[in-house]
């Protein structure tokens, strides 16, 4: 299948082109300028200014790189809301930063904290709503068990202090997946150091691992690609004995390839064949396990390397490859929903990049069924509804509808 170049007019009027242009303007610079500061082609910027090209990840960590900018101020995350129903999903966010507090100072609860029997019970029903993308369940939910997490942990030793660390690591993990999500990306890190010396109270060298490789976000949201490689080389070289010894250490192991894989494949042509090698490392782990997982609210298997598979594609800019492989595949029905969705969000970009413009909309359509909040709150579900609408001399209603849910304006 040969690319086409019809239908990739990806910006609106708040798109990521409109902000390159504004953003380059604001530093005194002209595409000339930052054309070299990337390296890129002049006419690279061009076309993504005016929206005749889509911004990659590649190219949006460059210029936020360049213009001394957050990634998030190029893709406009987060993406508030404009009457309270629209923006529940942000509500927690402030809840979630206070309680992060509670890892140093010990809250003051009104009432005493409920068994760690229950407390696990609701961590376990933490990890289905990140799963399904419930921001507004997780936002109520998730502030409220890090402090009683806390308390407990503050008031306990031994056995009962350690249980409840391992408990509060995967509240903090949580935490920082609802912010990565929704791009409070500051909110990132936080979580993620609280969630690494948690860990390390419990001792637990296979816990400790994991951390590592939910670490990677940190990289992901800064675009440091480059120095999450590095990590993840280290992060093998100290962990890799123990991950070989079980299956749940192997899904850890196999997600860190997943994670080097797109972070290879966001540094472009020079990253292409390690990204390629990572996907194939995580294949021949998901291989030995032979199903699809879920340890440590890690979903790793042969259907979400499959996935990685069409995303490392696209993160290429190969969109002819990426459909090539998602041919014959579809997410099984028991995948945690936010995976099936990303998936078409990724053959939605690549089938608009060739000119596909019917079943890209209906690519967008499924994501949007599957997790609503999930497709509403992703830069790339944005930009190509974006591009759809550029596409269209006259939008047909199931997209008209479609950018009405996600807050996406025409031009």
């Amino acid at each position: 299948m040969k690319s086409t170049g019809l239908g990739i007019l990806i910006v609106d009027v708040d798109g990521i082109g409109s902000r390159v242009g504004e953003t380059r303007k604001l530093r005194g610079l002209t595409q000339d300028g930052l054309a070299l500061l990337i390296p890129c082609s002049k006419s690279l910027i061009s076309q993504v200014e005016r929206g005749a090209k889509p911004a990659t990840p590649w190219f949006v960590a460059a210029v936020a790189r360049a213009l001394r900018i957050d990634v998030t101020g190029l893709t406009g995350q987060p993406y508030r809301g404009t009457t309270e129903r629209t923006d529940r999903a942000h509500a927690g966010i402030p809840e979630i930063r206070l309680a992060m507090n509670h890892w140093v100072v010990p809250p003051d609860l009104e009432a005493t904290p409920r068994p760690l029997d229950v407390l696990r019970t609701d961590i376990r029903f933490i990890g289905r709503l990140l799963d399904s993308v419930d921001y507004i369940a997780l936002g109520r939910r998730l502030p409220g068990l890090i402090e009683e997490l806390a308390a407990v942990l503050h008031d306990s030793d031994g056995r009962r202090r350690r249980e409840a660390a391992r408990l509060l690591t995967h509240a903090f993990v949580a935490a920082k997946s609802v912010a990565y999500r929704l791009g409070y990306i500051d909110l990132v890190s936080v979580a993620v150091e609280r969630a690494e010396q948690a860990a390390q109270v419990t001792q637990d060298p296979e816990l400790l691992a994991f951390i590592a490789e939910e670490r990677c976000q940190v990289f992901f949201a800064s675009a440091a690609y480059h120095s999450g490689l590095k990590f993840l080389r280290a992060a093998h070289r100290v962990h890799d004995d123990t991950l070989h010894e079980s299956e749940p250490g192997l899904a850890v192991a196999g997600s860190m390839h997943l994670r080097a894989a797109i972070m290879a494949a966001r540094l472009g042509a020079a990253g292409r064949s390690e990204a390629w090698a990572h996907i194939g490392q995580a294949q021949e782990y998901a291989t030995r396990i032979g199903r699809d997982t879920d340890h440590y609210g890690l979903i790793f298997g042969p259907a979400n390397v499959h996935i990685h598979e069409v995303a490392t594609a696209i993160e290429l800019e190969d969109a002819d490859e990426a459909l090539r492989r998602d041919e014959g595949f579809d997410p099984p029905p028991g995948l945690a929903p936010e995976r099936s969705s990303h998936h078409y969000i990724d053959v939605a970009r690549a089938r608009l990049l060739t000119g596909d413009r019917g079943r890209a909309l209906k690519a967008l359509i499924k994501a949007d069924r599957l997790s609503p909040q999930h497709t509403r709150h992703h830069p790339m579900a944005r930009e190509t509804v974006a591009g759809l609408l550029r596409a269209h001399s006259r939008a047909p209603e199931s997209l008209r509808s479609l950018a009405q849910r996600l807050g996406v304006k025409p031009r």
